[in-house]
């Protein structure tokens, strides 16, 4: 069976930045190319991936890369926005990052009427 592949954008801020592809370019080589393995499963499976590798963690999902996650949302046609990337330190997630994830989101769906 073949698969229908998803589109991954990434966000952008009103200056034109995109955070997670600078989070990602700052990451170590291997940590940057698991982040992109990732990203390559999540155009994949799109909402059928699962743990180990995507949950959701209240409104949003995390895709997970390691020790590194990346907060986004499934968008009209077959599309993810990423929004968030942060290396995770503990076991619960920081609610500062969620936070700064759901301000993008909403950010993008204001701008992307």
């Amino acid at each position: 069976m073949a698969l229908t592949m998803w589109t991954v954008g990434y966000y952008k801020d009103g200056n034109g930045g995109e955070p997670v592809r600078d989070f990602m370019e700052s990451l170590p080589r291997a940590e940057h190319a698991a982040t992109l393995r990732a990203i390559d499963l999540l155009q994949r499976y799109g909402t059928m991936l699962k743990m180990p590798y995507a949950r959701k963690v209240d409104d949003l999902w995390e895709l997970r890369a390691g020790a590194n996650r990346v907060f986004y949302f499934a968008h009209t046609g077959r599309r993810f926005v990423l929004l968030h990337g942060f290396r995770k330190k503990s076991q619960k997630t920081p609610a500062k990052e969620l936070r700064i994830a759901r301000r993008r989101w909403i950010d993008y769906l204001e701008r992307n009427k």
